[in-house]
């Protein structure tokens, strides 16, 4: 056992300090970012922000609402689709702005099999291994297997949360490493195991891994106002996952019931007993739920929530005078707060 004695920061401990900025406006400020995947070699370009595969928001009404948008949003589609709604939708929709998902389980990779099998497996161009613990051997054993039946394929996986894991996964072949364990707003790994670690933290020291090797990460998870958006790209996110900031709207997943006048959308975490009650079974013996199941409320067109969060963001770089999100991460200095020096004492 051992202690490090090293503070780690999550996005409400810090603020963004202000700069001298030239900039005269938001629309000044470009939020897209150019990409070369490390391994695929295909390039993208694009606001980096995904919505998580998760039922209530990785869904293809989502994936239509961003590429309506424009601004190159990509969804990470739900693992639990049928595969003749995927091959429809492939060969509809094309795949600009979808990411193909699969866990480690047999039936996920006899799934992506069986797709690649038909017409619409040769649009495949993005794929997201997803597993709550990227730590384990077996896992990155997976992602060097799929990067070789892949090689053109760009593949983002996780999720971790340090720097030489990162690494790890990166050599293994994936392009982009997702980075999170635990801050999810519908997530208890943390109450459920006592694992975790401060997402800010996490991003700083995955994003220096993974930069280092020409590779990208992706902060998933922890996200709840716009700002936190710009610190995790402040940070050195490269992408970032979102959640909870996108559920509850008309394009994602989930029954709206209505209680005292007002209407609510079920939410839950895809580790939560909803969850493995609605696609496995229940919860195995062998483990327990690590997410929650909550009322959200009902929140209409996604289109005022986009313009929030883009809009914060555009807003955070003139604060600092970056006129590309490429710039916000090396004019981003972060002031500790209050809060997190109560805490160290362990005052409220």
């Amino acid at each position: 056992m051992r202690i490090e004695q090293d503070i780690k920061l999550d996005f409400k401990d810090v603020l963004i300090r202000p700069k001298r900025s030239t900039l005269a406006s938001r629309k000044e400020v470009d939020i897209r970012r150019e990409y070369t995947f490390k391994w695929s070699r295909q390039k993208y370009h694009g606001v980096p922000i995904i919505a998580a595969n998760m039922d209530g928001v990785g869904t293809m009404a989502m994936a239509r609402a961003f590429a309506a948008q424009g601004d190159g949003l990509t969804a990470a589609l739900h693992k639990h689709y049928p595969l003749d709604d995927l091959v429809a939708f492939y060969e509809k929709e094309g795949s600009a702005n979808i990411w193909f998902s699969i866990g480690v389980a047999e039936r996920d990779e006899e799934k992506l099999e069986a797709f690649l099998k038909t017409p619409a497996g040769a649009k495949l161009d993005k794929l997201c291994i997803d597993v709550a613990n990227g730590y384990s051997e077996p896992f990155a054993h997976f992602v060097r297997k799929m990067r070789e039946k892949l090689p053109h394929v760009t593949i983002m996986a996780g999720n971790v949360v340090t720097g030489e894991m990162t690494e790890e996964l990166l050599l293994a072949g994936a392009d982009v490493v997702k980075v999170g364990i635990g801050p999810g707003s519908v997530c208890t790994t943390r109450k459920m195991t006592g694992v975790g670690y401060p997402q800010l933290s996490a991003i700083i020291e995955c994003a220096d891994a993974a930069h280092g090797l020409g590779g990208l990460v992706c902060a998933d998870g922890g996200c709840t106002v716009p700002g936190d958006l710009s610190k995790a790209f402040g940070a050195g996110a490269d992408f970032i996952m979102l959640g909870g900031m996108l559920a509850g709207h008309d394009v994602c997943e989930g029954e709206v019931v209505e209680e005292n006048g007002r209407k609510y959308v079920t939410f839950y975490g895809m580790s939560s007993s909803t969850a493995m009650n609605k696609h496995s079974g229940g919860v195995a013996e062998y483990r327990a739920s690590e997410g929650k199941t909550v009322k959200i409320p009902y929140r209409g067109e996604l289109a005022p929530t986009l313009q929030d969060i883009l809009g914060g963001i555009r807003s955070a770089c003139t604060y600092v005078g970056a006129r590309t999100l490429k710039e916000l991460s090396k004019r981003t200095t972060f002031v500790r707060v209050t809060q997190q020096i109560n805490n160290v004492f362990g005052e409220s």
